[in-house]
């Protein structure tokens, strides 16, 4: 580390103002902070002096998301030898390595072309990068089919980087989470490889599907009102869908690590289940069709529900800042989920409509939760008085 950290020091006079390379200022800079805490610190009594920045917050989200992620790639070799009716042949590893072979070049995709954009609008402003594509990077191939074509994933991620973020002035501004406006731009642009039984197995050098194998998600199926559910393996991950999705325990792993690091709002986290069960239940009780009589508790190891509640939804930036707008946020956003998924059949995940939708409100909840502690304090005073 010793060497490395001399390096930077040795060619930052190089990147300085008025230098041969100072275009490369910003991008010297972000990669010193990445290895090392920067030596520049607030000048006024009004901030918090600590070692952990942006940066180190954004390194423990991406740890968290670390368990999802492998056991994404093992469910995407899993499906891809289970549809050639090779699971029992197969090792362990050989299901990891197929996965792993094939969602990696999707995060390189995804970082290189949004850290890409990122570098170049930070040089042009002459800002530093912002660290938020940190975790933007990570979550866009983990909300994706797997067999999204490489060059939707790039134009995907500009998209999201520029419109999603960059027009509102960067990381920290944006309105919306930036994973979740990548993934609505390829399903409303599109449709056919965000939807479908074929997008979610890799079935590449698989000449015929094994036969009775499908590759419905358990969503899928539940509108075709086929209700039942292995419910083990929608816990652990192995069902079709996106990415770093399926795994319920794999994403409460991840909710733990954000808990305990103090990184993720467990108040969001709770609202949001306890809406999609108030929703569940009472579509259960009202059901008129197979899918919603379906058991409420089962919508949240489906489809992307537990992933939303703990990595999406809690967004610091586009989810609501007040403590009560949190718990009125994620509860909406629960209830929105299910309620979307449920009644229009042409659309069987709404988790992701449901967060940006309530992203876009979530300034208006803050602000009547703040009027309303106003109120309530001008009449304690005028009592008092």
């Amino acid at each position: 580390m010793k060497a490395i950290k001399n390096f930077f020091e040795k060619t930052k006079p190089h990147v300085q103002k008025g230098a041969k390379f100072h275009w490369l200022h910003s991008t010297h800079d972000s990669f010193f902070t990445l290895f090392f805490v920067q030596k520049d610190t607030s000048k006024t009594g009004t901030h918090i002096h600590d070692f952990t920045d942006l940066k180190r917050t954004m390194g423990i989200v991406v740890l968290a998301l670390v368990p999802a992620l492998l056991m994404g790639m093992y469910n995407i070799g899993y499906q891809h030898f289970g549809a050639a009716g090779q699971l029992a042949d197969t090792s362990f590893f050989q299901m990891f390595l197929f996965g792993f072979l094939k969602v990696l070049p999707v995060i390189i995709v995804s970082y290189v072309v949004g850290l890409g954009i990122e570098f170049i609008f930070a040089q042009f402003r002459g800002h530093d990068v912002n660290e938020g594509f940190l975790v933007s990077g990570i979550l866009i191939p983990m909300v994706m089919p797997i067999n999204t074509p490489l060059w939707m994933i790039a134009v995907a991620t500009a998209f999201a980087v520029i419109f999603g973020k960059e027009v509102f002035g960067g990381t920290g501004m944006n309105i919306w989470n930036p994973a979740l406006v990548a993934r609505a731009f390829l399903f409303f642009a599109y449709p056919g490889q965000m939807s479908g039984d074929s997008v979610w197995i890799s079935a590449s050098g698989i000449d015929k599907m094994a036969d009775g194998f499908t590759g419905a998600t358990p969503m899928a199926q539940a509108v075709l009102g086929e209700t039942s559910i292995d419910v083990w393996n929608a816990f652990i991950g192995l069902i079709p869908g996106s990415i770093g999705e399926t795994s319920t325990l794999a994403i409460l792993i991840g909710a733990v690590i954000l808990i305990v690091t103090g990184i993720g709002n467990w108040k969001i986290m709770v609202s949001t289940v306890l809406g999609g069960l108030f929703m569940g239940i009472l579509l259960n009780i009202f059901a008129v069709n197979a899918y919603m009589a379906m058991p409420f508790w089962e919508h949240l190891i489906i489809g992307g529900f537990a992933f939303g509640a703990i990595f999406m939804a809690t967004d610091p930036v586009s989810a609501a800042q007040t403590d009560k707008g949190k718990w009125i946020y994620g509860f909406l956003i629960g209830v929105l989920a299910i309620l979307i998924r449920v009644i229009n059949p042409a659309y069987p995940e709404g988790m992701m409509l449901a967060i940006l939708l309530m992203n876009t409100f979530a300034p208006l909840i803050d602000h009547y939760v703040v009027q309303g502690n106003i109120k309530r304090r001008l009449k304690r005073a005028q009592v008092k008085a």
